[in-house]
């Protein structure tokens, strides 16, 4: 598969979509997996979703099962969720609170930490501390917790240090999840991705997102040169004297990751369906009440939203060849009182809708693509340059990872 994969990689024509195998076939999405979500740094959840010590949130990544859990000292620590005596899953449920995580089957115990603490009958030359939970690399960057499965992870810093300030003045560490949803797309996770770069389908399909969400390709996309139109340059102005970092931002190896502070519609200050603030009481400093949305993404697993008012954010994770899990959690300021500060329904509804009718997207183009009719079509260069974008970092990454230095490696 190496070399037929590299040679599909290698004929990839610029502006077009990617040739059917590299969303239906299996071999393909287990190389996607090993090349990209084995090795990258993935957002896993809001620091704020682990309120209290021992709270745990598991998931599951291709075939590694990881357990992230704050310890009686307030840290965050991740771990690979599988007991060092025979390997059974420790922590079942998705989420929960334990004073300690016992495996089910036999009992060892470890403290919050990974150290065994406990186990019977195994000895006097038994070492508990040899046995303890297999660590997995976590970083906290400003209240958004993300971890690498890799033994060597790649560098964090230069992402974090760049991504810092544009996110602190949203005071995450003040949020609370206010809502979480998660669903099934019945797709493969860059079509989720490829869906989510561009708002070309926005008119016809997202009424309620169009409200507040601008149409202009400029917002959703990334210019190939890096320009920015006077109108945008003249927002990131007014939002940064006033001390909300908005700059255009693309780094990271081919674009990795994007920052940038976007202007939502006349008259939109949220993402409701009035167009005003989702909540009474702000998420965060953003004195600017029109600043609009922070947008960031970082692939392969995050895009997200930080408004003046409340924090969005998604975690996208592959769960088969055409299936991808796609998680919100929707944040507000840890003193916000549901019915005072704001309606759950209203807080929620314009992104409820708006990710079943992606879901519904790429369900049909997964089903359009599985027909062997299919072949890749042409982006359109004023509105899908955002998509172009992606696919040109998934297509260098995965060259890289193909290349005779990884593949010894392997």
């Amino acid at each position: 598969m190496s070399h037929a994969l590299s040679d599909m990689l290698a004929r990839r024509e610029p502006g077009y979509s990617l040739e059917r195998a590299f969303y239906t076939d299996p071999e393909i999405y287990e190389r996607d997996l090993e090349a990209i979500y084995y090795r990258e740094w993935l957002f896993a959840i809001p620091a704020c979703q682990l309120t209290k010590t021992g709270s745990y949130a598991q998931l599951q990544i291709g075939a590694y099962n990881v357990v992230i859990v704050r310890g009686a000292d307030g840290e965050i620590r991740s771990f690979h969720n599988s007991c060092r005596h025979r390997g059974s899953v420790i922590c079942k449920a998705r989420d929960g609170q334990v004073a300690k995580l016992v495996c089910p089957y036999h009992q060892w115990t470890y403290d919050l930490d990974g150290k065994l603490i406990w186990a019977r009958d195994m000895g006097p030359d038994f070492d508990p501390t040899q046995h303890g939970l297999k660590p997995v690399h976590l970083r906290n960057l400003a209240g958004l917790i993300y971890i690498c499965l890799a033994d060597e992870a790649p560098d964090f810093d230069t992402f974090a240090e760049t991504a810092r300030p544009y996110l602190e003045v949203h005071d995450l560490h003040r949020a609370k999840v206010a809502y979480s949803s998660t669903i099934v797309e019945k797709g493969n996770w860059k079509l989720v991705w490829e869906n989510n770069r561009e708002c070309y389908h926005c008119a016809g399909t997202h009424p309620a997102l169009s409200r507040s969400f601008p149409l202009d390709p400029a917002v959703a996309g990334v210019s190939a040169d890096g320009s920015v139109p006077a109108n945008l340059q003249a927002h990131f102005d007014k939002c940064e004297a006033a001390g909300a970092p908005s700059k255009f931002h693309l780094g990271g190896y081919a674009g990795q990751y994007r920052l940038a502070r976007m202007p939502l519609e006349e008259k939109a200050l949220s993402y409701t369906m009035d167009l005003k603030p989702a909540s009474r009481r702000p998420l965060g400093r953003v004195t600017v009440p029109d600043a609009g949305t922070l947008l960031k993404f970082h692939y392969p697993s995050t895009w997200n939203h930080f408004l003046p008012d409340i924090s969005l954010t998604f975690r996208v994770t592959p769960i088969g060849p055409q299936e991808t899990e796609v998680t919100t959690w929707w944040l507000v300021d840890k003193d916000a009182v549901e019915g005072v500060d704001y309606d759950m329904k209203r807080l929620t509804e314009v992104w409820v809708s708006t990710n079943d009718e992606d879901r519904e997207i790429v369900e049909a183009n997964q089903q359009g693509i599985n027909s062997p009719a299919y072949v890749p079509g042409p982006y359109s260069p004023i509105m899908e340059d955002g998509v172009e974008q992606f696919v040109d970092w998934y297509v260098k990454t995965m060259q890289r990872s193909l290349s005779p230095r990884s593949v010894a490696a392997e």
